[in-house]
């Protein structure tokens, strides 16, 4: 047989192996829901975030090797929806909401947030570089969502929140901010390339090393407070951001103000000039005296 057919060349491998990670996310994401429905919640939490992991991959992996194109885009956020939406939802169905008639509707909220959310990206933001999400970013909506259940069955929990506010109570609070943050317009920074020449970019190492340092020594219950830092942090830039372009524009309409009083005023002047010549027109020149008519000559005959 042809060595061209028996083995498949070396760049037909890298262009599947980001979706191949594509499809390791959403590999997780349907064993997230799976370890849910027989009641292990933790396992399923830790699926979802290995999902996120392999999410940070593979876009970065695609632009490496210059195999991204708008089949990988539409396959992701097809992907994250199912892991960051529907996945984290049917955690909190299966561990809360099960037992209730109609609470399920928060885990459609949730679900449906997301979708709306990837599919406002896949149309305003997709292929475009950017800083700033326009939103909460689904991958850390989902992430969040789904450690809350190791942060709520810590001490940590006791010892950080109000002991008379039950956990599954606080998680339709959880859902509802998360839902509306993803929908919003809040801008919420991009997970910046790691390096140690940009504050950015030490913030990614930074977050990086902490991930998997407690993913690692089992410290879960610290993943929900770092997810709720970055969800504050940008938050709280978004208002601050919003109270300062409102107030550029506050000058800016204030200025645009003063020179229209300006012009008015000026036009108010040519006006007034207009007036006073009108009513005190310049005097007209002075008249050429005419020169005197001298009378004619008598004619004179030849005979005389």
């Amino acid at each position: 047989m042809n060595e061209r057919f028996r083995r498949p060349p070396v760049r037909r491998a890298v262009v599947l192996f980001p979706s191949g990670l594509t499809l390791a996310n959403l590999f997780f994401g349907v064993f997230a829901i799976v370890t849910a429905s027989r009641g292990n919640y933790s396992q399923a939490a830790l699926w979802v975030v290995c999902g996120a992991i392999a999410d940070a991959f593979d876009g970065r992996v695609a632009r490496a090797t210059g195999t991204g194109g708008r089949f990988g885009e539409e396959l992701d956020s097809l992907v994250d929806a199912i892991t960051f939406g529907l996945a984290p939802a049917m955690i909190v169905y299966f561990a809360v909401f099960s037992q209730d008639n109609w609470s399920w509707i928060w885990s459609f909220l949730f679900t449906a947030c997301a979708v709306l959310r990837l599919a406002r990206y896949n149309v305003a933001q997709a292929g475009v570089s950017k800083r700033y999400f326009q939103g909460l970013p689904s991958p850390a909506a989902g992430i969040t969502l789904a450690t809350y259940f190791w942060f709520s069955q810590s001490p940590l929990y006791a010892a950080t929140v109000d002991a008379g506010w039950p956990w599954h109570q606080l998680i339709r609070v959880v859902m509802g901010v998360l839902s509306f943050l993803m929908i919003s317009q809040v801008p919420y920074p991009v997970v910046p390339k790691l390096s140690l020449r940009s504050f950015e970019g030490i913030a990614g190492i930074v977050f990086l090393v902490g991930g998997f340092t407690m993913l690692f020594t089992r410290k879960f219950e610290w993943f929900f407070p770092m997810a709720t830092a970055y969800i504050a942090f940008g938050l709280l830039r978004g208002l601050w951001l919003g109270l300062i372009e409102r107030r550029s524009g506050k000058r800016s309409e204030h200025r645009q103000d003063e020179e229209l009083l300006d012009l008015v005023d000026d036009e108010d002047d040519i006006d007034d000039a207009d007036v006073e010549y009108e009513r005190d027109p310049a005097p007209p020149p002075p008249r050429r005296p005419r020169a005197p008519v001298l009378p004619p000559m008598p004619c004179v005959s030849a005979s005389s």
